[in-house]
């Protein structure tokens, strides 16, 4: 492993914390005898073909410097290679650092964190979602959730996470049950009507909502969770519950393991790691140890 470190490094992230998250982060990575070079992309394309490029040159881990959105492009950097990924989360969400106990909004401890696991040449093999050509970490979302995502992204106004709370709003007063069919591991195909199926590898999103809360990263198996067909009031008393992951008990929620799963829904769209993957149907694979990780051995929420 060479000992050049690539900082990945989204500098809107956060609104500005990724770029002043990379200095203590590349600090405390040259303090353990690293050198370090930061990638910036132009876009999304670019950042990512950078990436890549630094992967395939030979780097002896790829450290992702901001939020979920730049760890996806990261994992699609990484995945199926012997490439270490490291995570600096200072992004708004964070689930995926979360999933595995890296720590938030502190990017000098996890710079340590991750010098420390390449100095002793320990990582975590971890699993990862795939549709396509296109890799996952948290959880792949469908219905309500990603109903109210599209909403979201058509407004131009508000700005932040009030355009999001806006949306949902619109999403409960046009809420409606969706026709489902799903498939799990190939089998027979199962006709559900229901408000959201979501695909856990990982299991938060949406910045601590604890949908897939049984998920964990590194047991080949996604935790998938389908919330049955229920009325506005019934949405409105279980969702709260999401952030502590008692939903899972409620009659209307129900859990299922599986290696990989098809879902077919008529005008919905899935969205994996926040971002969008295309209209349905869409059939995800859990592909186990798909990326090594600078991470503890356990994982535990922080």
């Amino acid at each position: 492993m060479t000992s050049q470190i690539t900082l990945f490094v989204n500098p809107t992230a956060g609104r500005g914390r990724g770029a002043r998250a990379a200095a203590p982060a590349a600090r405390a990575l040259r303090d353990a005898g690293f050198s370090v070079r930061t990638v910036l992309g132009e876009d999304a394309a670019d950042a990512l073909r950078r990436a890549r490029e630094a992967v395939g040159a030979g780097a002896g881990a790829l450290v992702a410097v901001g939020g979920d959105g730049l760890v996806s492009l990261a994992l699609q950097a990484v995945a199926g290679t012997a490439t270490p990924l490291g995570v600096i989360a200072v992004g708004t969400g964070n689930d995926f650092a979360r999933s595995l106990g890296l720590p938030i909004r502190d990017p000098a401890r996890a710079g340590r964190l991750a010098a420390e696991a390449l100095t002793a040449g320990t990582v975590r093999e971890t699993d990862l979602g795939r549709v396509g050509a296109k890799w996952f970490g948290t959880i792949l979302a469908s219905g309500f959730d990603s109903r109210v995502n599209d909403r979201g992204n058509r407004m131009r106004l508000p700005g932040g996470r009030f355009r999001y709370d806006l949306a949902m709003l619109a999403e409960l007063a046009a809420l409606r049950p969706i026709p489902y069919r799903i498939s799990f591991d190939g089998g027979p195909v199962r006709e559900i009507e229901a408000t959201l199926v979501a695909v856990g590898n990982g299991p938060s999103y949406g910045g601590g909502m604890r949908m897939c809360a049984g998920a964990e990263m590194d047991d080949g198996l996604f935790d998938v969770t389908v919330v049955a067909a229920c009325d506005r009031t019934t949405l409105l008393r279980v969702f709260p519950r999401v952030y502590r992951g008692t939903h899972l008990g409620h009659p209307r929620v129900s859990v299922h393991r599986a290696r990989s799963v098809t879902l077919h829904a008529s005008g919905t769209t899935g969205y994996a790691d926040g971002e969008p993957l295309g209209a349905l149907p869409l059939t995800a694979e859990c592909v186990p140890g798909a990326i090594r990780v600078l991470a503890p051995a356990a994982a535990g929420a922080r």
